[in-house]
């Protein structure tokens, strides 16, 4: 028999966001937990164990998956020097092994070190050895580092956004992990940084020109010695050193090829950069369209994207349909701990007048309402998207009005209709939904109509709001006559 050992660290960091994340913000399982966690859902794991399964000779052995509940602030320092900690050692207990598959998202900070995923893999390759072959996964938001690919023996990233291959992506993985196991293959990596940051509808992969990069992509994985391929375009919010857009390939032994589809790559992406960035309405403009359209209008408040890393607690939104007047039928999600506890402290059937929004980001200054409390829960409920469980803690919806406002006490994901339909509510049956997430599965709002508006937050697409203190610059499009020369950086394993 043969050991693979599997581990997770999968966060998304916003810089900008007040409200740190603390280990209290993860899903943590160990041992067979961890295995019993992604039985039956579509993730990176699971679609790995599928394919380790085919394999009689494979034994899995799991070690530590830590899962953010949601996105957020930079990581506490004494908690990320514990989750450190752990995982060395999960690792380090786990006795003789012959492989690692390391699941890992890319746009993890913590106030005490800003590569986190990068000091994961150099602290793995320090237990295991430099022999044992390492294959890591990410999210095409991550930041890849140099210190990530030179711990690793190959790399693999996501294909889609929104994301709808995290299975897939586990299964690329881990056969790529059992071909280098087998000598099969010698991987070689190149990489190509771009100096560039990019948020957009374009970047949606089915329909916009950032789709076509990824196709390319797709087809030199696919290709002569392809070993895999992708854009890692980054989380513009996660303020780090590394922070802007990588081309990756990696091919069987040809450094050659490796270089010159990564540039091809990158030379693409570039040259279609002013393509990928987001086209805002104002608030102003956004509710005025919103008053004169008959059927659902879809605001798409991106600038408090919780999936991004913002606390979800602007109400600027909310304070505009107030300030106008909006007479229609709006539903809107808000985090605010305060609202939500004024609400359980009258019970269901209440009034109470309370304030809303600003609870964590003072972009945003508290807006006072009168509403009646129609329901209270406790918060939990399963992911429309991949059934995963999610945990808003405890919940209220409150009519203030037309307008629904779903008040929870911490971050959930919102790029789809968990949330609103866990609490009764069938977003068809509004005028208006504020979606806080820059894009989601078309089927669930965009088929309707979608408007991503200039609203203030921690993760505004307009990026020359935010203040950006350790980003490398010139980076477009934050500085004017930003130049471009690719220059491929090769990186190869002394075992492959």
């Amino acid at each position: 028999m043969r050991t693979i050992l599997i581990a997770e660290c999968l966060h998304e960091v916003c810089s900008f966001n007040p409200v740190a994340t603390t280990l209290s913000d993860f899903f943590v399982h160990s041992n067979q937990e961890m295995l019993q966690y992604h039985h039956n859902i579509g993730t990176e794991i699971s679609g790995a164990c599928r394919v380790f399964a085919q394999h009689a000779d494979i034994h899995v052995v799991p070690t530590l998956s830590a899962r953010g509940i949601s996105s957020g602030g930079p990581l506490v320092a004494r908690d990320w020097t514990r989750l450190a900690h752990d995982f060395a050692a999960a690792l380090s207990v786990a006795g003789p092994v012959d492989g690692l598959y390391f699941c890992l998202h890319g746009a993890l900070a913590a106030e005490n070190e800003l590569d986190p995923e990068g000091f994961l893999l150099a602290q793995a390759r320090r237990i295991l050895g430099e022999e044992i072959p390492i294959v890591a996964s990410y999210d095409l938001h991550g930041i890849l580092t140099d210190r990530m690919l030179e711990h690793v023996d190959a790399s693999v990233v996501y294909h889609t956004y929104p994301h709808v291959d995290f299975f897939e992506t586990g299964e690329r993985a881990a056969r790529l992990l059992l071909r280098i196991m087998n000598r099969e293959v010698s991987p070689v990596t190149a990489r190509v940084v771009i100096p560039a940051l990019v948020r957009g509808d374009e970047l949606k992969t089915q329909t916009g020109v950032f789709g076509e990069i990824v196709q390319q992509a797709r087809d030199v994985e696919q290709g002569p010695n392809g070993l895999s391929a992708g854009l890692f375009i980054g989380n513009p919010f996660t303020d780090v050193p590394e922070l802007g857009t990588s081309a990756l390939v990696v091919t069987d032994g040809d450094e050659e090829l490796a270089s010159h589809k990564a540039v091809e790559l990158a030379i693409h992406f570039w040259q279609d950069r002013a393509k990928m960035q987001a086209s805002l309405t104002s608030i102003e403009e956004s509710v005025r369209i919103a008053m004169q359209t008959s059927g659902t209008v879809i605001l798409v408040d991106a600038a408090d994207a919780t999936s991004s890393g913002a606390p979800g607690d602007s109400n600027a939104i909310l304070r505009q349909l107030t300030a106008t007047g909006y007479s229609k039928r709006a539903l809107i999600p808000i985090v605010d701990p305060g609202a939500v506890n004024a609400a359980f402290a009258a019970g269901v059937g209440k009034t109470i007048t309370t304030q809303v929004g600003g609870a964590f980001d003072k972009r945003c200054l508290p807006l006072e309402i009168t509403a009646y409390v129609s329901m209270l829960s406790d918060g939990r409920f399963r992911s429309e998207s991949f059934r995963q469980e999610w945990f808003a803690d405890r919940t209220a919806v409150l009519q203030v009005g037309g307008i629904t406002l779903i008040a929870i006490s911490r971050p959930v994901h919102l790029f789809d209709r968990s949330l609103f339909h866990a609490h009764g509510q069938d977003p068809r049956q509004f005028d208006a939904v504020v979606v806080k997430s820059p894009h989601c599965q078309s089927h669930m709002f965009e088929d309707w109509c979608a408007r991503q508006v200039d609203a203030p937050g921690a993760t505004s697409a307009n990026l020359r709001s935010l203040p950006y203190h350790v980003c490398p610059r010139p980076m477009f499009p934050l500085d004017a006559d930003v130049r471009f020369a690719p220059q491929p950086r090769l990186f190869r394993r002394k075992s492959s």
